[in-house]
């Protein structure tokens, strides 16, 4: 063997004892923030003496090291094991570390999250049958972001790059809609892609003046003025677009989940109000226009009213007679017994967060560096002072007024050149207004401390950054013991593949369903939290006064067109199936699990959930294509559903549009054919039925498996289903025998039925009032 030969064996000995001294060491990065080092030399040293002090030995920690991270910002890569990951985790200037995975060209996140590109059958439609779907956007102002500053619309910005129409073939000639001309929206802003637009606003003239009186910038068209309706059209259908991102946040390629879909826009709320009469004629367009899924962004304020009177009921209702699928927004209202749009045959979507997050870190005095959250592009060249907004109030503003940095109640002379330290009155302050009230001031930063909302990307007029309790506390005692404290906000850096994810998002609004609890709300959940999509140029309210064409927020108003591009994809590939078809497929697919294989957590303290928060899950759009059974219904089982909660003849016509009838006496609503299985009021045992019906090629059995609630033995009848061809019905008996009540609230189970292959999952809610 020659010497060459011998060192090379020796250095890859060597190399495999350092690397491969623990069989279960990965490759991991450690990040610290932007440094002070005077060169990268100097950071790869203290590198090396960092990795030193868990690895032994300096020569063993320059041999594990694999990358420096030395220019912009410090840190490194290597191969570590969980013990010495979690010792160099807990080192001081330590902000995060994480395991390196493999990198590839991705979109914005969310598609990639979901698996969508995974399914081959979903690559075929971006140049086939997708392109004849139509998705109809109702839209309004219900993300968080524009929530807190109240100055929403909807409509479209048809320039965006994402609604090219390039590769598109003629408008499908199912559909009958228009494109309504008005204040800078001509014929030639629609195309292949948006092959309908019009806007309603005599209703909200009627109720609320003029537009023209309420202030601020629209369009009396279609044209979008506030970013939001461009958004989530954009996120439903929008097409490929390579390169974009939020002034450098969330980089990679843009499109929607079916960017092969065609788009009708119908623009029905101004300034974040939405006249029932304007929503209920554009839901009535958007039905004979032929429109295949109708996508709504809006909803009540909870508490809803009963469905014989809510718009929004009665045009989905109208909808789902004629085929089409309605999804809908649960609302932002953080609270148990908010979710709005709750009728059964909406499909009810709540919001959870994705594997990314935004951290604009605080660097303190003291070298302690503590992390924050924001939409935060602005760089802070050096450090500035530091001030509690309570030790800034205004002559005659009480400290703890002032804390809340709200107009005219800091002190100019206090808060010049500083960075002053917020909190929140309410969970619906308008947080943006108070970085303007400090850059008025003369304020050079703001740190809100904001436990609730931490997690939210926002986006501030001057370098400002949101922290968490635990984070405040080190602040705090830090501003308190250092006679002069100083900090510097650093920009936001985009942190992919964290864990756990997803998350319900601390927003979402929660079940029960406060008009029918027998029908788990919401259904479904999906990403809805630090959404990139494209928006209005003009909407510089909601993004820190910065033009952009693409913009992050957050809300059940994003997870909702998520859903509905799932819907138009399980449309184009099974064009025959039912609303309440697709709407199965959906949920008794979706998953409960997050990416760590636990159960899904709420934020922003990874709170225990149930189906009130996730609804039958987290969706899964693979499975979703090919879900084995479904628990279809029509028209009649909704009919007889609303008889059994006290639907008169009078109600049933205001829905319907004819009279009806009910059966008597009538079906037990917990036995309309849902998805899910809930018994709001039970008393001592009690049956319920189901009917599935089989999508397969051959023949096959499933069995049924049980996670009983607590309390509540369960007994499934029959427990196994034979299939022998596709399209053929089976019901079934569930038995619930409870031995002890629970105490006022529900308990939770689910019932999958299984043939090794596909796993048909329904979440089971009880609330148990005698035994």
């Amino acid at each position: 063997m020659r010497l060459a030969q011998v060192l090379t064996l020796l250095l890859f000995i060597r190399l495999s004892l350092v690397h491969g001294a623990s069989s279960n060491a990965k490759h991991y990065i450690v990040y610290m923030g932007e440094h002070s080092h005077p060169n990268s030399e100097s950071v790869i040293r203290a590198n090396h003496e960092m990795l030193a002090s868990v690895t032994g030995s300096l020569e063993v920690a320059k041999e594990a090291a694999l990358h420096h991270y030395s220019k912009s910002f410090r840190g490194f890569s290597a191969m570590l094991t969980p013990e010495q990951t979690k010792r160099v985790a807990e080192s001081d200037g330590v902000v995060s570390v994480f395991e390196s995975g493999t990198s590839k060209i991705h979109t914005t996140r969310t598609w990639n999250f979901l698996g969508i590109d995974s399914i081959q059958q979903y690559k075929q439609l971006q140049m086939d049958s997708s392109s004849n779907v139509i998705v109809g956007v109702i839209d309004s102002g219900n993300d968080l972001q524009l929530l807190l500053i109240k100055l929403y619309s909807s409509g479209i910005w048809p320039e965006s790059e994402s609604f090219s129409d390039q590769g598109f073939g003629p408008v499908p000639d199912k559909f009958k809609g228009e494109c309504v001309t008005g204040e800078q929206f001509a014929l030639s802003n629609c195309n292949r892609k948006i092959i309908g637009a019009r806007y309603y606003f005599k209703g909200f003239e009627a109720e609320y003046g003029s537009l023209e009186s309420q202030g601020g910038t629209f369009f009396r068209s279609a044209r979008d003025s506030d970013g939001h309706g461009t958004h989530t059209a954009s996120t439903i259908a929008g097409s490929v677009v390579a390169n974009v991102s939020l002034l450098g946040m969330a980089g990679g390629t843009a499109r929607g989940g079916a960017p092969s879909a065609r788009l009708a826009i119908y623009k029905a709320c101004w300034f974040g109000l939405c006249s029932d009469a304007d929503v209920l004629l554009a839901m009535d367009d958007a039905i004979s226009d032929g429109v295949h899924i109708l996508s709504l962004s809006l909803g009540p304020d909870p508490p809803q009213s009963i469905y014989f009177e809510d718009a929004i009921s009665i045009g989905s209702f109208h909808a789902f007679q004629k085929g089409i699928l309605v999804s809908c927004s649960a609302g932002n209202s953080f609270f148990p017994g908010t979710a709005s749009n709750v009728a059964p045959w909406i499909l009810t979507v709540a919001a959870s967060s994705v594997d990314r997050i935004f951290i604009s870190n605080i660097y303190l005095g003291n070298s302690r560096i503590l992390k924050g959250f924001s939409l935060n592009p602005l760089k802070m060249e050096t450090s500035y002072g530091l001030i509690a907004g309570s030790a800034a109030a205004a002559k005659g503003v009480p400290p703890s007024n002032a804390s809340f940095c709200k107009n005219n109640t800091l002190d100019a002379t206090l808060i010049k050149g500083k960075i002053v330290v917020c909190t929140i009155e309410t969970l619906t302050d308008n947080r943006r207004e108070k970085s303007i009230f400090i850059r008025q001031g003369g304020g050079v930063g703001m740190i809100l401390i904001d436990p609730l909302a931490k997690d939210i990307g926002f986006q501030f007029v001057l370098p400002g950054t949101v922290i968490g309790q635990e984070e405040a506390a080190l602040l705090q005692k830090y501003m308190e013991t250092e006679k002069n404290p100083v900090a510097k906000i650093y920009p936001t850096i985009t942190v992919l593949d964290t864990k756990p994810a997803p998350a319900v998002a601390g927003f979402s609004s929660m079940g029960p369903n406060i008009i029918t609890p027998e029908i788990l709300k919401p259904d479904i959940t999906g990403p809805g939290l630090n959404i990139l999509a494209a928006w209005s140029p003009v909407a510089i309210e909601a993004t820190a006064e910065r033009s952009v064409n693409y913009n992050i927020v957050s809300g059940t108003s994003m997870s909702c067109p998520h859903i509905s591009a799932v819907s138009a994809i399980i449309k184009s590939i099974k064009p025959s199936w039912s609303p309440a078809a697709i709407k199965s497929a959906i949920m008794t697919t979706a998953t409960v699990l997050d990416n760590t294989k636990h159960l899904i957590g709420r934020q922003p303290f990874g709170n225990e959930t149930t189906p009130f928060d996730y609804g039958s899950g987290h969706i899964n759009p693979t499975a979703a294509l090919e879900p084995g059974l479904i628990y279809d219904l029509d028209s009649t089982d909704i009919i007889n559903f609303l008889c059994s909660i006290g639907g008169n003849p009078a109600q049933l016509k205001n829905l319907t549009g004819q009279l009806t009838y009910c059966q008597n006496p009538p079906i037990p609503s917990y036995n309309l054919n849902y998805p899910s299985i809930g018994v709001s009021n039970m008393n001592g045992s009690l049956s319920v039925y189901r009917t599935v019906t089989y999508y397969g090629k051959d023949p096959t059995v499933y069995y049924a498996y049980v996670d009983h609630p607590v309390g509540v033995k369960v007994k499934v009848t029959p427990s196994k289903l034979c299939f022998t061809k596709t399209g053929e019905k089976m019901s079934f008996k569930v038995d619930f025998i409870p031995y002890m009540n629970s105490s006022g609230s529900f308990v939770f189970g689910a019932l999958t039925w299984s043939n090794g292959i596909h796993k048909v999952r329904s979440p089971i809610g009880l609330n148990v009032l005698s035994v």
